[in-house]
């Protein structure tokens, strides 16, 4: 790769309940009965229009989509790969009730459930949505922004899930399955090649060792891409680019036919150089400072002499045992993990050695480096019951899960900033925290009759967390971006509860209703980052979350439809946010408990099949997002007036459309066509509203046309993206005298061909 180093309180929701119910009631006149859990997926009958039954894991047991009582997304990984969506911050774009904030490197980007995220770059804050991957939690934000690589299906559950998946859970899930080693011998190579200098190879095997007993897989990917923004220094090149490289294993051993072990290994190196492209400027003299760069809504150049580099390595190992006795499931995952970071990022606006005297007090060219490296060794032990009679007659039953988990963190930074005006300064951090935290959980579902269900869970959790932090100076007063040297220490521990109460009932076999109440948590954080004050020595208070949800999913015309919505409404109370202030003439961040926040709304997913050919999904979302009742800081030199403000990257709608048709050729080739549209409204960037960071509606057009040969296993597309040629913002960054464009990938029209053979 030629890569250079270089968001009125109380909405009135009545109404769209009772469409949802209408829904629901219109479609069990018509629908066929189907069952009410599935354990595996059920495939469609060849030549049939019927949808698949989808299977997942959102309450910690296989079951079919369309009976959790929980509202989920579901992607699967081959229509993620036909689409070049290799990443989480590209998967979003099929998931309306999510977003994804990149600014910089994979520290500072987080993801966004129902307008809820968490915004802030220090070790000492946990996500609000979680991250796990096959059954292991993630504990920092940074390290969810993996290349996927041999991926069965990605489930979103939205909304807060305390109970089952733990504290840094309250705004929801992401719940990434691989695929399982297979008993035959496969294996797999495809490449992909798109205009913008931007490619992908991977390959990958599995088979079974001993058949029946043991089974592996290995999968191997390598991409790069140049980048789609200009760096028009001497030499500069493109930027915004990539270089990613990793490896999966996986072996799957059944000593038994009571004992299932799964140990994976994976290792993903990351080389990139993200850049955010000057946008608008609101000064004169930086916008002289950037020529020959002219900002602008579709700008995609640079001027800096030291584009960003950003190295990330991402590696860890699980272990899963499942012990089945008398209908039990005992399972025990075990995993370590580390991620290691390195950024060097720029401000600077030189143009070349000649241009020095653009330096100057008020923009001041900075050279910031950061490294990073985080452990983590987590256990969880976990117990399934099967269905248990209650009575004699077999009534009603009760099954549960039950379990306990534990999660030891270590993190340790070093910050250097370099800045130069009239002469050169610098400052440098080293910190770091600890965590460990300590829950027991359980839920339980009492089978009142065969339509009638009741849900009831609770989870405790003990959190410890301390921090040590040093910065020194070369200056006893501020400069530009640097505060003089200090040096503090804490420590907190807290204790806190989820839980979940609902109730679920079958109107018919293929149509279900529910509603729960749902507590999330929290844990306590500090503001733990290169610039820390002594105001920041001080713990927050864990966030809290009461959520109310009522849901209908049905299926209808012998399974050629299926309608689910969801109407939600939750409550965040001591939400933990960035407040940016000014301190010495300088912008800096202060975590703080921001007060009350909500979010409401309702979401609809629709899947038809009208005829074997043909498939229509659609993916809909409602979202009112805001600031309730902001708390200003002491002594706050910034405004606090945000009550009623929309909370950032919330646009109030966003839709996904997509449309397949499927057509059989006499040779035994098929065709197979795609296309999808994606739209959002307008969407606030910034939490305290800057009209300069708000991104117009807009919507992006796919397409793709793949020809195969299934009994030869071979495929190739030819793929479409942003057929429009739309360009967007996925970020707005304000600073002084100056506004900054994240650009995506997709920020143009581009073309591509994949290719595959299975063998």
């Amino acid at each position: 790769m030629k890569r250079q180093h270089n968001k009125k309180k109380h909405r009135n929701i009545h109404a769209g309940v009772a469409i949802g119910l209408l829904l629901g009631a219109r479609l069990a006149g018509a629908a066929e009965p189907a069952p009410e859990a599935a354990p595996a997926p059920e495939p469609a009958a060849q030549g049939e229009a019927v949808i698949a039954s989808v299977t997942v894991t959102a309450t910690r047991r296989s079951a079919s989509l369309q009976s959790v009582p929980v509202a989920v997304s579901v992607v699967s990984g081959e229509q993620l790969e036909l689409a070049n969506r290799t990443s989480i911050d590209t998967v979003v774009q099929e998931i309306p009730s999510a977003a994804f904030r990149q600014q910089g490197g994979n520290k500072d980007s987080t993801l966004f459930v129902r307008g809820i995220g968490t915004i802030s770059t220090s070790p000492g804050v946990e996500p609000t949505v979680s991250t796990v991957v096959d059954g292991v939690v993630y504990a920092r934000p940074g390290q969810a922004t993996i290349d996927l690589l041999d991926i069965d299906r990605i489930e979103v559950l939205r909304g807060p899930q305390g109970t089952l998946f733990g504290k840094n859970a309250s705004s929801g899930v992401l719940n990434i399955v691989s695929r399982t080693p297979s008993e035959q011998l496969t294996g797999y190579v495809d490449a992909s090649a798109y205009t913008g200098h931007e490619k992908r190879v991977r390959a990958g095997i599995s088979g079974a060792l001993q058949p029946g007993v043991l089974r592996a897989s290995i999968n191997a990917a390598y991409a790069d891409y140049d980048g789609n923004i200009e760096n028009v220094h001497a030499g500069g090149g493109q930027v915004n680019g990539y270089e990613r490289r990793g490896v999966r294993g996986r072996l799957d051993i059944t000593p038994n036919a009571d004992t299932d072990i799964s140990l994976i290994a994976d290792y993903l190196k990351s080389e990139s150089s993200p850049t955010q492209a000057p946008y608008r400027q609101t000064s004169a003299p930086f916008a002289q400072a950037l020529l020959p760069v002219v900002a602008g809504t579709e700008n995609r150049q640079v001027n800096v002499d030291l584009p960003n580099a950003i190295d990330d390595t991402n590696k860890g190992v699980s272990a899963q045992v499942n012990w089945r006795r008398n209908g039990y499931t005992l399972t025990s995952i075990t995993a370590w993990r580390a991620w290691d970071n390195a950024q060097h990022t720029t401000t600077s606006p030189i143009g070349n050695s000649a241009e020095v005297a653009r330096i100057t007090s008020a923009y001041p060219a900075t050279r910031d480096i950061g490294t990073l490296e985080f452990t983590q060794a987590s256990q969880e032990l976990r117990l399934a019951s099967p269905r248990i009679a209650l009575s004699s007659a077999g009534a009603s039953s009760i099954d549960y899960v039950a379990g306990l988990f534990y999660l030891h963190g270590k993190d340790r930074e070093t910050y250097q900033r370099i800045v130069t005006t009239a002469a050169t300064n610098s400052g440098r951090a080293d910190y770091g925290v600890e965590s460990d935290s300590y829950s027991a959980f359980g839920e339980g579902t009492l089978h009142i009759s065969p339509s009638w269900r009741a849900i009831a869970g609770a989870r405790w959790t003990r959190d410890k967390l301390s921090y040590d932090h040093v910065r020194t100076s070369t200056q006893a007063t501020a400069f530009p971006g640097v505060q003089p040297g200090t040096r503090s220490d804490g420590s907190t521990d807290e204790d806190g509860w989820s839980g979940r109460l609902g109730l679920q009932h079958d109107f018919s076999p293929a149509v279900t209703a529910y509603g729960t109440w749902s507590r999330g948590y929290k844990g306590p954080a500090y503001n733990v980052f290169f610039n820390m004050l002594a105001r920041d020595t001080l713990a927050l208070a864990p966030e809290t979350s009461s959520s109310f949800e009522l849901g209908v999913k049905t299926s209808a015309f012998n399974r050629r439809l299926t309608a689910n919505v969801a109407l939600f409404h939750t409550d965040y109370s001591n939400y933990q946010a960035n407040f940016y202030d000014t301190v010495a003439g300088a912008v800096v961040t202060r975590l703080v408990n921001a007060g009350d926040v909500s979010t409401r709304g309702v979401e609809l997913d629709v899947t038809a099949r009208p005829t074997p050919q043909l498939t229509l999904t659609g993916a809909f979302a409602w979202t009112d997002a805001q600031v309730d009742a902001f708390n200003c800081p002491p002594a706050a030199a910034a405004s606090c007036n945000l009550n009623g403000k929309t909370l950032p990257f919330a646009p109030r709608f966003k839709g996904f459309l997509r449309g397949a048709y499927h057509v059989p050729l006499a040779s035994g080739h098929e065709v197979n066509l795609n296309l999808d549209y994606t739209y959002q409204s307008r969407t606030q960037f910034d939490l305290f509203q800057s009209p300069d960071a708000i991104q117009p509606g807009y919507g992006i057009v796919n397409a793709a046309i793949e020809l195969a040969q299934p009994a030869a296993g071979w495929r190739v597309a030819l793929v479409g993206k942003n057929l429009a040629d739309k360009s967007y913002a996925t970020n707005l960054v304000t600073g002084t005298g100056t506004v900054h464009r994240g650009v995506p990938r997709d920020d143009s029209r581009y073309f591509g061909i994949t290719a595959r053979k299975e063998f």
